[in-house]
């Protein structure tokens, strides 16, 4: 077994290349006992697994290092237990374990070659952090955690120019950004290159699918409903269809006027069943929500702002949709998952409990937050000599 392994393996890692590493790829603590991988579909989980596999085996001999992913249908039946006591036997120091979530019941697998092989390192993947977390409470408090996130437009950038690009911090963004500007459109023609992000740029695959991005997008999206969100028990395969048609409405409302009613009359979907059905699109990374800023039981009451996860779902979902959605969903994406936004009633967001944020085209003024202290705009333009108006494309190098 272990000789297949080892053989399936050196295919992969022949076409393995580490000349572009995601932004996670030097934050992960490669020395932690049980590190976990999470993300949506087409984001580089694996990729980014056989990268470490690559760098591992010149730092270690070859046989003390082990990627393997759980799709291979031979290991179905595997007793990971067992396999973990045998590669260990043979020397074995890390495996890497792609597509954890497929296998039954792993987390009280992987609880117990914690514990019994302490100098066995592992790093797994996962659809999402539910897969995790939810699996095993014992688990979970052995587990080191990581997010990794679609394409930031800065490593969109990176990829297209062969070039590295610098991280800005949310408040370098705020409080320097004419000169991180000057800097970067001295050689970048911004317009042209964001304008393709939007449409294209969020999941790595498009630079081996470019002729077919679209359609394979689509197809990612009905995996991660179909299999994963199956896999995971969050939703009947007899249900799938609901899920699907409500990303459909969710992707031609507007998110400035979002009606939760409207939406479950449109996707046929009980209102109670609503909630239910966009948390798991939610868990899935295929819709955002975003909360209103209130406190309390009010916040109960008031709807969130609904978007599709990024702005290439817009494309490949819609016909018909307006600029200032793409907007908001690029600036939510960018922001979302390193620090706190919310939908605020002046202005389009409050980042942090602190900063308000307006997103608007080139010519948006500042009528709706003209008396807020820490309000800013981000407008769709390439540059701008306002203080308190950056350009939206820069939120996109927060990663």
């Amino acid at each position: 077994m272990l000789e297949k392994l080892f053989y399936y393996e050196a295919q992969l890692l022949a076409n393995c290349q580490l000349k572009f590493k995601r932004y996670l790829f030097a934050q992960l603590e490669i020395d932690d006992r049980l590190i976990a991988i999470v993300g949506a579909r087409g984001t580089g989980k694996t990729t980014m697994l056989l990268q470490h596999a690559l760098e591992l085996k010149q730092l270690h001999h070859n046989h003390e290092v082990l990627y393997l992913t759980l799709d291979f249908p031979f290991l179905s039946n595997i007793d990971l237990f067992d396999f973990c006591e045998k590669f260990v036997q043979q020397g074995g120091k890390y495996l890497l374990i792609d597509e954890v979530h497929k296998y039954k019941e792993f987390s009280s697998h992987l609880k117990s070659v914690y514990d019994f092989f302490p100098k066995l390192k592992i790093i797994i993947t996962g659809s999402c952090a539910t897969s995790i977390l939810n699996a095993s409470a014992d688990l979970s408090r052995r587990v080191t955690l990581y997010h990794l996130n679609g394409l930031s437009f800065r490593e969109f950038l990176s990829i297209t120019s062969g070039k590295e690009l610098s991280v800005y911090s949310f408040n370098q963004i705020i409080n320097e950004h004419h000169e991180i500007t000057e800097t970067i459109t001295k050689e970048y023609s911004i317009e042209e290159l964001f304008s393709q992000y939007l449409k294209y740029g969020y999941y790595p695959f498009y630079f081996d699918k470019q002729q077919t991005y679209l359609s394979a997008l689509l197809e990612t999206v009905n995996l991660t409903i179909d299999i994963d969100l199956v896999t995971l028990g969050l939703i009947e395969q007899r249900y799938t269809y609901k899920l699907k048609k409500l990303l459909e409405v969710v992707c031609l409302s507007n998110p400035f006027e979002i009606n939760l009613s409207n939406i479950a009359a449109q996707a046929e979907i009980s209102r109670v069943k609503l909630y239910d059905y966009l948390n798991y699109l939610d868990k899935g990374e295929l819709i955002l929500l975003v909360e209103q800023n209130v406190k309390g039981l009010k916040k109960i009451s008031k709807p969130a702002k609904l978007f599709l996860n990024n702005s290439n779902l817009l494309y490949a979902f819609c016909d018909d949709f307006k600029i200032g959605t793409v907007r908001e969903t690029f600036f939510v994406n960018q922001l979302k998952h390193l620090h706190d936004i919310k939908s605020a009633k002046t202005g389009d967001f409050i980042i942090d409990n602190k900063t308000t944020i307006e997103v608007g085209g080139k010519n948006k003024n500042f009528r709706q937050v003209y008396d807020i202290d820490d309000a800013y705009l981000a407008v769709d333009t390439v540059a701008t000599d306002n203080p308190r108006k950056i350009p939206l494309w820069l939120f996109g190098f927060l990663y």
